[in-house]
């Protein structure tokens, strides 16, 4: 049964700006330790950070309440197999979270789809 459904996309350069801006400051407000381990390892880590920043504002919007939930209360990971994965760091959550990302140069797109837990 699905509870909740959030999509959102970014502008890559957006996400580029705020952390050249605000450097580790920004980095640490937003994303966990693992998150920014992996967008820097690749060559453009924007699109990378800015994925996982769209993945966690659907996560937002899918929830509808965000009293329980900040930024860094969610963690946006691979599986084994490449699959994004949404895990909540601070609080049980009784729901399967869905992800799907995708980025270009430009943009990147998140969609989070919540499911009550079978």
């Amino acid at each position: 049964m699905i509870i909740g459904i959030g999509t959102d996309i970014v502008e890559v350069e957006r996400i580029r700006e705020s952390i050249e801006r605000w450097g580790d400051d920004f980095l640490k407000r937003i994303f966990c330790e693992e998150e920014i381990a992996y967008a820097q390892k690749h060559t453009d880590p924007y699109q990378h950070y800015a994925a996982r920043f769209a993945a966690k504002e659907a996560v937002f919007k899918a929830l509808g309440d965000r009293a329980f939930v900040n930024w860094k209360a969610i963690k946006i990971v691979n599986d084994a197999n490449g699959k994004p994965v949404c895990h909540f760091l601070e609080h049980e959550f009784d729901g399967n979270v869905l992800i799907s990302l995708s980025h270009t140069k430009h943009y990147a797109v998140a969609n989070a789809i919540i499911t009550k837990k079978t």
